[in-house]
């Protein structure tokens, strides 16, 4: 888990802990819990809440749990669960011993909801889903009572049993709290509770057929384990009279403070787990690690580390109003926390052929190249450098525009780490008029990029050398969606709709140093004036590598930051 390194963090929640452990309240103690369903996999937003649940706790000296909320066997799988499990230990957190699941405690919820009954606190509705909405009246219209609200304690009980005991089909009967149907607020007008479920769940089998509401079970669930913050987003609210109103009619032990934050909206992105899961289901990407979704495990995918989500997520902050974040933030995060860690590589991801002419045939040398400019530490290594040479296609231009400095006929330019190369000639497709080769000729007395005589040149390139290269297949990643917003206007076009048809492109023809043919997945890079990659997890083999970019090098959120100084 992440050291309370930086215990010094301030917000409203923090602010509320610290508050609370000054006037003793809970006896100082700190528990917070983590709450995930087990119905997709964990995305960014989830990640922002896995930081400050844990992290309040590190630095608070308290604990949090890890407690998987599965009351809908319907929506949920034993994948999930594992998936959740993995990307919160990748993230650098841990529950330790203190792994729970809402269906734990089913007995003890079920008993729950017999003491309302004998409370006159709930009772059973026969309502069909549709009279239910109905008489639950709108925003700006009461509710009307349900005609079976004012059924008898032992009616209700026996109903209850007997829907526990599989004698009534899904929708025959749900059993509702008994609250208010004029209050305000929707939640409070007689919310469903326990619903009947006939369906398969990944942990308890088949022992169930009813299972308790979100509403319900939660705010118990957090009672049972001596939560004392109950952190949650903000769309919970509204929701929290009713947590407190469940607590109170129980008068349960422990009633935990729930305390509401913003979600973390990214532009350009989606976060529902509806969405995610069309995107999905609709092989619109290629699963949920597909590195175009913002899920953790897709992230993790494309190179981003664990230390730069954690970086983001305090960079975001803890805010009591939703806002949308510029995803150029979180490109930034990854970018500083590469930057300084990276080994650099030499690849050409569009191959143009270089031949050398004054360059002995047959004849190879070793170059010396660093690893980082910046880190001398990083030490240096070994690359090949022959007569034929690849480039990237856009490094050279035939008849250049006047601000282009990089290699044209005539033009010297300098390869890095190697010598100064002039370009003497052209070979085209006698088809298509497409440059296929360029002819060279190099000063040997250039060797490792400078000139003795002091001549400079305004360019450096990258280059392989084309008999010793490894091909790899590179995929570029982009934003999925074209607009920032994407489904967000009602009255706008669906997010489906707004898909980028560019947000990936699939390189085959790649060539890279041979150093890097043993790369391990997940080994990261940056390709000198490409960007960042690194080695694919799923996909990448040996003798059959699959690089993915992580990020390009432009940083477009440090112009905007600038922008906003000025």
């Amino acid at each position: 888990m992440p050291s309370d390194e930086n215990s010094t963090r301030s917000d409203f929640i923090r602010n509320i802990v610290e508050d609370d452990i000054k006037t003793n309240k809970n006896n100082g103690l700190v528990s917070t819990r983590f709450p995930p369903e087990p119905n997709g996999y964990l995305h960014i937003g989830h990640a922002k809440s896995i930081c400050l649940n844990f992290g309040i706790a590190t630095e608070k000296k308290g604990t949090c749990n890890l407690r998987f909320d599965d009351t809908n066997p319907v929506k949920e799988d034993a994948e999930y669960v594992k998936s959740i499990k993995s990307d919160i230990k990748w993230l650098g957190f841990d529950w330790k011993d203190r792994l729970h699941y809402t269906s734990d405690y089913f007995e003890s919820l079920y008993n729950y909801a017999v003491e309302l009954i004998k409370k006159e606190k709930a009772y059973v509705c026969s309502l069909g889903p549709d009279d239910i909405r109905e008489y639950r009246g709108t925003l700006t219209e009461p509710g009307k009572d349900s005609p079976y609200r004012n059924r008898l304690v032992g009616e209700n009980l026996d109903l209850f049993v007997r829907m526990r005991a599989g004698e009534f089909e899904e929708g025959e009967h749900v059993l509702r709290a008994k609250i208010d149907m004029s209050s305000p607020n929707m939640n409070m007008r007689d919310p469903a509770i326990y619903r009947i479920r006939k369906a398969y769940h990944h942990k308890t089998g088949n022992d169930w057929c009813i299972y308790p509401m979100y509403d319900f079970s939660h705010c118990l669930s957090d009672s049972i384990e001596g939560i004392t913050h109950s952190i949650c987003t903000l769309e919970f609210e509204d929701h929290r009279p009713l947590y407190d109103w469940i607590l109170d009619e129980l008068n349960t032990k422990c009633h935990p403070r729930q305390i509401e934050f913003a979600r973390l909206n990214l532009s350009y992105t989606v976060m529902s787990k509806r969405k995610l899961l069309k995107l999905v289901e609709s092989n619109i990407v290629n699963g949920w690690d597909d590195p175009r979704l913002p899920t953790i495990s897709g992230m993790r995918r494309r190179g981003y580390t664990s230390g730069s989500i954690r970086n983001f997520c305090e960079r975001v902050g803890v805010a009591k109003r939703d806002s949308m974040v510029d995803l150029a933030l979180l490109e930034y995060s990854i970018r500083d926390d590469l930057n300084t860690s990276t080994p650099r590589r030499l690849s050409v991801l569009n191959p143009l052929k270089i031949i050398i002419d004054n360059y002995p045939e047959g004849q190879e040398e070793e170059l010396e190249a660093l690893n980082h400019p910046g880190d001398p530490e990083m030490g240096t290594r070994k690359i090949p450098f022959s007569r034929e040479l690849y480039i990237e296609k856009d490094d050279f231009m035939e008849d250049p525009p006047k601000k282009f400095f990089r290699l044209t006929p005539g033009r010297e330019v300098r390869l890095r780490f190697a010598y100064y190369i002039k370009c003497e000639s052209v070979i085209k497709d006698e088809k298509t008029g497409e440059v296929v080769e360029v002819h060279c000729t190099y000063d040997p007395e250039t060797k490792g990029g400078s000139s003795p005589d002091g001549r400079k040149v305004k360019a450096t390139m990258h280059w392989v050398s084309a008999a010793h290269s490894v091909k790899a297949e590179v995929r570029l990643y982009d934003r999925l969606f074209n607009v920032e917003n994407p489904g967000g206007d009602k009255n706008g076009p669906d997010f489906m709709e707004s898909i980028n048809p560019e947000s990936l492109k699939v390189l085959t023809d790649c060539h890279l140093e041979p150093g890097l043919a043993d790369s391990s997945p997940e080994s990261m890079y940056q390709f000198e004036r490409l960007g960042y990659f690194c080695v694919d997890s799923k996909d990448s083999m040996p003798g059959s590598l699959v690089f993915n970019r992580t990020v390009s090098l432009r940083d477009s959120w440090a112009k905007v930051a600038n922008k906003r100084k000025k």
